[in-house]
């Protein structure tokens, strides 16, 4: 019939099979469907059915992909593109019809692609979302530590050095008392806001309100090696903080009657156990130990001694910070083993004389030197420590009762406080 050797002929066309088909070839294939009369043919409803099974599968997909994954999706997707081309290949080899199976394939694609974009982004939100939320229930950091290690969300604890902290409302009962739940409630939320915001911003992990208490602790669930540090630091911003809120408060008239307002802040530092504790159903990011108990009883013996900080002996141990000012030598309720506790100065202070003679006043004192002891009480030095003189009025009582009721042989400067 012909020739199709290379070089021979140079009837060569382009077909949809090869780019360089002998001409003899296309009349051969020609005249085997006249004689064979099987011929491929394209239905009218072809693109009518194509277009049909294109939107089918498309909305099927819209609707099943946002509730099942993309996974499910992918084979649901992969299922009616095997439909597609199946369908096309059988038509083709039994009945001689031409079925389009690539316009469904593309555009099932399309779809398939642009919903689990779409899906992926309404999952983002969601979990900025749900990390904005639960960062509203507990430290962002541990917020963002679980986001990025899910296994951690389970029972157990670990142990680690700990500073705590305990934030108080002085005389929070009476004042609760001068205002309607309504009005209670907003001046709770204009105090707990922007403290929990000074511990947070520097790393301290708000463990839970107790009423009119602020809980905080350093040192997880992120690693923080000043955490006692950014403890004090913190205790230091809340005072200013309260002094600001104090004049706002004055400006409003449902607060002025109890105004100003005091807080009284604890901060302990030692080995705690810390991690989810509760039960399978519900539990929460928190510590236990006996130096979380030691921050609460430090927080209520800032009314004994009048001040609003008072800081354990580990903590001042960590800070190693020469404006510590000691306060007394204490065995708190609950514990018979006594210890130092000390207070910061509310502002930066050059008082290294002062601290010097108030060393020597707690000196006098533990060796039940009275007379001494008054003598510096007196001195014009101490008298100028405006934040310490409800301490000092405390040792002016004592050693009054001492005078006339001598301590025990044995005393060696402990007070055994009573309250918690």
């Amino acid at each position: 019939m012909g020739t199709s050797a290379k070089g021979v002929v140079n009837d060569e066309q382009a077909t949809p099979i090869a780019p360089d088909v002998p001409g003899v070839e296309i009349h051969a294939q020609l005249i085997e469907q006249i004689l064979e009369q099987a011929f491929l043919a394209r239905p009218d409803w072809a693109v009518g059915a194509e277009i049909l099974f294109t939107i089918l599968i498309g909305v099927g997909m819209i609707l099943v992909l946002p509730r099942t994954g993309a996974l499910l999706g992918a084979v649901l997707g992969g299922s009616a593109v095997i439909t597609a081309f199946g369908t096309s290949w059988v038509a083709f080899k039994q009945a001689r019809l031409l079925i389009d199976p690539v316009y469904p394939w593309a555009v099932l694609t399309l779809v398939y692609l642009a919903a689990s974009l779409i899906g992926y982004l309404r999952t983002e939100a969601r979990q900025r979302r749900i990390r904005r939320t639960f960062s509203q229930y507990m430290s962002p950091h541990y917020v963002e530590e679980l986001a990025r290690h899910p296994e951690r969300l389970k029972l157990g604890g670990q142990a680690r050095l700990m500073t705590i902290m305990f934030c108080d409302i002085r005389g929070f009962t009476s004042l609760s008392e001068h205002l309607d739940a309504e009005t209670l409630t907003r001046f709770m939320n204009s105090f707990l806001s922007p403290m929990t915001e000074i511990i947070t911003e520097r790393k301290g992990t708000i463990d839970k309100y107790i009423g009119d208490c602020i809980m905080a602790f350093w040192n997880a669930p992120l690693d923080d090696p000043d955490h006692a540090e950014n403890a004090l630091r913190a205790a230091q911003a809340m005072r200013r903080e309260l002094a600001e809120l104090n004049r706002r408060w004055q400006e409003e008239p449902p607060y002025r009657v109890f105004l100003p307002v005091r807080i009284g802040i604890g901060i302990n530092t030692g080995e705690c156990v810390v991690g989810n504790f509760g039960s399978e159903a519900h539990f929460d990011y928190s510590l236990l130990g006996d130096p979380v108990n030691l921050a609460s009883r430090l927080e209520g013996l800032g009314k004994t001694y009048g001040v609003d900080l008072v800081i354990g002996e580990e903590t001042a141990a960590q800070l190693d910070d020469p404006t510590l000012i000691e306060l007394d030598l204490v065995a708190v309720k609950g514990k018979t083993q006594a210890g130092r506790i000390f207070t910061s100065p509310p502002e930066e202070w050059e008082g290294e004389e002062s601290i010097r003679e108030h060393s020597a006043l707690l000196a006098a004192y533990r060796r039940q030197d009275w007379v001494a002891a008054l003598k510096l009480l007196n001195d014009s030095r101490l008298a100028s420590v405006y934040h310490l003189a409800p301490v000092y009025d405390l040792y002016r009582r004592r050693i009054a009762h001492f005078q006339s009721d001598a301590p025990p042989e044995d005393w060696d400067g402990v007070y055994a406080a009573e309250e918690k």
